[in-house]
């Protein structure tokens, strides 16, 4: 699996994510180098200065009486520390701190000392060790094991092979009243750190993240035919982004107004030689060109009612939108049909009264492309139905023809797309389907072609319905 799979998918969470591990490496750093130093200090500078405070203090003891050392010790540090003249405490222990003769694996194994309570000993152990290696006088330091945690300084300088002082004399230090540092404070500090740096990364990538997702919602927008400019805000590479989106916004409305205006003006423009060419047919003699001029012209009016009715379903400023009653409308575009003489018939009316915002005008040029494509591609009669599905309005247009294969459906959809296997090319410039798609996409809804049950196409438009709160509101 690559490692890709493991980073979040959007861009908020992997600037968050560099922030936190960014913050967290040099945290772990700062701990690792925090740590040698620590050490180097115990090994360099500790250890000496403890080595020569203790060498002090027995030198300082030589030269008082015996009968006077106990009294001397627990004076001078007020009562905290005693004179121990006894044997080492079975409860403590001197590490080995010298290298094993030649011969140490011909003597017995020695019996490894029990672990170290989980306290102040713990901590203490490499300081310990460090101390006694680095003591030099034969003096040694040693921990006790038992309940009460103490620290024993040997202050004899002859011992044995076993690293036991000869004479019975040690200065006791209890360690009872040094407590380990505790950690909670210093992990809550850390959490609450590290708290900190999630805030300050989240706005950080938010204040990135924010035109880049306005940027896209945009794009979105755009998509759907409702473009909308942008602010460009954020950093500098975010706001020439934005500005060159709204250059692009600028460019394409250039375009359309161009295309809106060719569109327009041509089919107007062929209006009059049209008009004249039916003059002169119906001047003519031979009924045989007549009839052929005729069909001509009548596809050539098609054509050019199809180039105006896509210009003005396709233009937002012509749309008037008020609350329409889809279910009545629905019905009386039915009833126009069928009284014309068309094949057209309403097979299913929903019972539950909806209203949608809609502009009548271009809804009824909607369906009326819908109508005259199934007669002319498809085959009658055609049917209409309109059902509810949870706050939208289902209208379908049915046919009985060969209908389109689904793997060209989307191309169907696109403007001057005329699909020669299941279409006719007279009369037909492909603006159609594309006109009922923009229209139904102005309306916040979607046309979508489906296969007919026994044959044939199915074009399907939702659009969303209002409540009665709604109607109000507007």
């Amino acid at each position: 699996m690559k490692w890709r799979s493991f980073l979040p998918r959007s861009l908020h969470a992997r600037m968050i994510l560099l922030t936190l591990g960014t913050v967290l490496l040099v945290q772990a750093a700062t701990v690792a180098s925090v740590n040698y130093f620590r050490r180097t200090f115990v090994e360099e500078v500790a250890v000496q200065y403890t080595a020569t405070t203790i060498a002090t203090l027995r030198a300082a003891l030589a030269t008082i009486p015996d009968d006077e050392r106990a009294e001397f010790v627990r004076h001078a540090s007020q009562d905290q520390w005693h004179l121990w003249s006894r044997s080492l405490p079975s409860e403590a222990r001197i590490g080995r701190w010298r290298h094993r003769p030649s011969d140490a694996h011909d003597r017995p194994p020695r019996r490894e000392p029990p672990p170290m309570p989980d306290d102040m000993r713990r901590d203490l152990r490499l300081f310990v060790r460090l101390l006694n290696e680095r003591l030099s006088d034969g003096t040694r330091v040693a921990l006790s094991r038992g309940h009460r945690p103490r620290m024993f300084i040997s202050l004899a300088s002859d011992f044995g092979e076993d690293d036991t002082p000869r004479d019975k004399e040690w200065l006791v230090i209890p360690l009872d009243h040094i407590a380990p540092p505790v950690a909670t404070p210093a992990i809550v500090g850390w959490l609450g750190v590290m708290g900190l740096f999630l805030l300050i990364s989240a706005v950080f990538s938010w204040h990135i993240t924010r035109p880049l997702t306005r940027l896209a919602d945009a794009a979105d927008q755009l998509a759907a035919g409702q473009p909308q400019r942008v602010t460009p805000s954020g950093p500098r590479e975010t706001r020439v982004l934005g500005e060159r989106f709204n250059a692009m916004l600028d460019a394409l409305a250039e375009s359309s107004t161009v295309r809106r205006t060719l569109l327009a003006g041509l089919p107007h423009d062929l209006k009059g030689p049209l008009s004249r060419m039916w003059l002169r047919v119906e001047m003519a003699d031979d009924s045989d060109f007549k009839d052929g001029m005729r069909r001509d012209i009548q596809d050539m009016q098609r054509m050019v009612d199809q180039f105006i009715g896509f210009v003005r379903g396709t233009d937002p400023g012509t749309y008037h939108f008020a609350p329409l009653a889809i279910n009545p409308w629905l019905e009386e575009q039915a009833a126009a049909w069928e009284s014309a003489g068309s094949a057209v018939h309403l097979t299913e009316l929903a019972s539950q009264p909806m209203t949608v915002r809609a502009d009548r005008i271009a809804l009824g040029r909607l369906l009326d492309n819908l109508v005259t494509n199934a007669f002319n591609h498809g085959k009658p009669p055609v049917e209409l139905a309109l059902k509810a599905e949870d706050g939208w309005a289902v209208i379908s247009v049915t046919d009985h023809g060969p209908g389109i294969a689904p793997a060209r459906r989307e191309e169907a959809l696109r403007p001057f797309s005329r699909l020669d296997e299941a279409r006719t090319r007279t009369g037909s410039v492909g603006l159609g389907l594309a006109l009922a798609d923009a229209v139904s996409r102005a309306h916040d809804g979607s046309l979508t072609l489906e296969d007919a049950e026994g044959g044939g196409l199915k074009v399907v438009i939702r659009l969303p319905t209002q409540t009665a709160a709604g109607i109000a509101a507007g």
